[in-house]
């Protein structure tokens, strides 16, 4: 029977030296956007990255990138608050997102950005693909339906990649696989695979690179 969602594969030849090549070239941050007005020129085409607070996913960045402080990781969950854009030579936008779910911060100011967040993912005709990141200790909860839903109505397709799956066993991390499965197949924008993996350690970080430098 065939396995619904099933973990991405180890990209061939080809593609892994082609992921190589695109984040082995220069990586820079382009600037910080607090509204919509700021986005830069769409001339290219773009992903993003978007999870829970501390889901991981300046460590996700700067391990794509092999750079160490590209995205900068707050002590405070759900500290930043702009959408970060970084380019990439003669490959697309990397978007890093706001993370979403637990903020110390003023209720106020929390609104304004998720209205950001929400109005960036309705109406950015060049992104291509939302990476969405879900803790492989924790699966999809609640905050991350919303956001999954938020992709369908704007037909934005994602894929869920699980970070730090070194944290858990082999077993938990196969029951969690089995929860954000079921919970994937609710959401029609979901893109049929999954990419699992750990920044520390280096897992998934080859195939995701392969994953993005493929998108046209």
């Amino acid at each position: 029977m065939e396995l619904n969602f099933p973990l991405a594969e180890a990209p061939d030849d080809f593609s892994r030296e082609r992921g190589r090549k695109l984040f082995a070239a220069p990586v820079e941050f382009l600037k910080g956007v607090v509204a919509m007005k700021g986005l830069p020129p769409a001339d290219r085409i773009e992903v993003c990255f978007a999870g829970r607070s501390n889901v991981g996913k300046s460590s996700l960045i700067n391990a794509l990138t092999n750079r160490r402080n590209l995205a900068r990781a707050s002590n405070t969950p759900g500290r930043t608050q702009e959408i970060n854009y970084f380019t990439t030579q003669d490959g697309p936008y990397l978007v890093d997102l706001p993370g979403y779910g637990f903020a110390q911060a003023p209720v106020a100011v929390v609104a304004k950005w998720q209205a950001l967040l929400k109005d960036y993912l309705s109406g950015r005709a060049t992104l291509r693909r939302a990476f969405v990141l879900i803790d492989t200790r924790h699966g999809v909860k609640a905050v991350d339906e919303e956001i999954l839903t938020l992709l369908d109505r704007a037909a934005v397709p994602f894929q869920v990649v699980m970070t730090k799956a070194d944290k858990v066993s082999a077993k938990d991390c196969e029951k969690v696989l089995d929860q954000v499965r079921k919970a994937l197949t609710k959401h029609p924008a979901a893109f049929p695979e999954i990419v699992l993996t750990s920044s520390e350690k280096g897992e998934g970080i080859e195939t995701l690179r392969a994953i993005i430098a493929g998108l046209e």
